[in-house]
């Protein structure tokens, strides 16, 4: 062909420069002969056309925009991690798939699956994933013809006449998808529902640790009361026994001042332990999904804390956190909307398509010599448009900008919470140690003050002392004893761990 400013060595030789270029040719090759049979069918210079359009419009997306695709995204590769953690003593073994068992309290496991069958908020993340997923059904759409039909009846009436038809009628159209813009904002939109499905896990998860410390913080209370109770009973017969040395003279009325006081003290602690109950029962369950009437039924003692847990490598971390691969979908999402943008700047091929017939007889719309009809294929190049096809491009790597350093961030703080649920477990256990023995030492030193106190040998306010001191101390004991139970749900948690 005289003229011809390409040829095939040409796009052979782009095909080798540039990857997209090569695509461009594959799809186009697939594509256009479609669209160019349908405009002309039984055209016999297709054959010529075809290798001039494409290329022309190749050439065309090579001269508005450079090859434009997103970046691969390794979680690994863009976080630095550490080879192990830094708190010592925490084993490197895989952890544990499931933790909830490592409790061995069926009454919690029971809990646990009840809010995760019944939990409002749950269902509604849920719904959440159920609606993301959808849309990307939607945006997705726009890369396949769309085609509607219509069918009617109309009637005209005039001064002379009156008459009728009936019509069916039809109209296609169709934007070729070559630069593969319409599919990186399917894309982007199927990642953003990855990211939505990867939060509902990590709010399932959450779910589970929040039932499970609110059980247990339940269980703290209660036997909190149950302390406050006991220590009330010993204070009476404390105050029977001052009355008693009272009466006899052997003791001044400020002593009895003093431990009627401690008394009402006593049972004002009672009333706040036992309004802490219902304020964590109500709580538990509306997670259960239950109306918040006070009504749950618990046992009495907490349970023995699992034995030390293997924490696995920092690097596992970021493939197996919910939140980590919700902010690692989210950021690919960003590079694909990034790429749909920057391929907004290149010519759109359209393919449309109407027709329909109309008779007065139905039976008559279904015969193909009536059909009039009409294809065009059409080709539009953005030339000017104020800035804003290139303002959506830097708003969309904005964007991206802001979703790599969110990433970064959440990796830091999950980081921290590992570390920091190590180094708390180590701690609370010498914590509760301490405050075990420190409750052994205080019963026997109350036992020692109440003889002493009947032998006349100390005052009043020693014995009293001694009884808070044992109030205190195993008050402090039981909230540590809970402190271990719910750091090590936060650890479970913080390393991502299955229900």
């Amino acid at each position: 062909m005289p003229g011809r400013i390409f040829n095939a060595a040409g796009v052979d030789r782009a095909c080798r420069l540039c990857p997209t270029f090569r695509w461009l040719n594959r799809e186009m090759s697939i594509k256009l002969p479609i669209a160019a049979s349908l405009l002309t069918p039984g055209t016999s210079g297709n054959d010529q056309m075809l290798p001039d359009l494409r290329l022309l419009i190749c050439t065309i997306m090579l001269l508005t925009t450079s090859c434009a695709t997103a970046p691969e995204r390794n979680a690994i590769d863009m976080t630095k991690s550490p080879p192990q953690w830094a708190t010592v003593n925490a084993p490197a073994n895989p952890i544990a798939t499931q933790w909830l068992s490592s409790f061995a309290d069926p009454a919690l496991s029971a809990l646990v699956k009840d809010a995760l069958n019944n939990n409002y908020d749950l269902k509604a993340a849920a719904a959440r994933v159920d609606s993301a997923r959808e849309q990307a059904r939607i945006d997705g759409a726009a890369r396949w013809p769309q085609l509607f039909f219509a069918a009617g009846y109309r009637r005209d009436a005039l001064p002379s006449s009156e008459t009728g038809a009936f019509e069916a009628l039809f109209t296609m159209s169709w934007e070729i998808d070559v630069w593969g813009r319409i599919k990186a904002a399917q894309q982007a939109t199927g990642q953003e529902a990855e990211a939505v499905a990867a939060d509902y896990h990590g709010a399932r998860l959450s779910l589970a640790a929040r039932t499970a410390q609110s059980y247990f913080e339940l269980l703290e209370a209660n036997l909190q009361a149950e302390v406050a109770e006991q220590s009330i009973k010993d204070r009476r017969t404390i105050v029977e026994l001052v009355r008693g040395r009272f009466a006899r003279g052997l003791t001044r009325g400020l002593d009895l001042r003093l431990v009627l006081t401690d008394l009402a003290n006593a049972e004002a602690q009672l009333a706040g332990s036992r309004n802490q109950v219902q304020i964590v029962t109500r709580r538990l369950e509306v997670l259960l999904g239950r109306y918040p009437g006070n009504r749950l039924k618990n046992r009495s003692a907490l349970p023995t804390p699992p034995t030390a847990l293997a924490a696995g490598l920092p690097s596992e971390l970021l493939t197996r956190r919910p939140d980590l691969i919700a902010a690692l979908s989210r950021l690919q999402a960003s590079d694909s909307r990034v790429e749909s943008a920057k391929k907004t700047l290149l010519p759109r091929i359209t393919l449309t398509a109407a027709g329909g017939t109309g008779s007065p007889a139905l039976t008559e719309l279904i015969d193909p010599r009536a059909v009039a009809w009409n294809l065009a294929m059409g080709l539009v190049q953005p030339v000017f448009t104020g800035g804003r096809l290139k303002a959506g491009i830097r708003l969309n790597e904005a964007r991206t900008e802001e979703a790599f350093n969110q990433y970064q961030s959440t990796a830091l703080n999950a980081f921290r919470e590992v570390e920091q649920a190590l180094a708390a477990e180590f701690w609370l256990r010498e914590q509760e140690q301490a405050l075990k023995e420190a409750v052994e030492q205080t019963q026997a030193s109350r036992k020692l003050a109440v003889y002493s106190y009947r032998q006349g040998l100390i005052e009043i306010l020693t014995l009293l002392d001694s009884y808070r001191s044992t109030l205190n101390a195993q008050s402090a004991h039981l909230s540590v004893q809970r402190q271990l139970l719910s750091n090590r749900i936060d650890l479970y948690l913080a390393l991502g761990g299955g229900v």
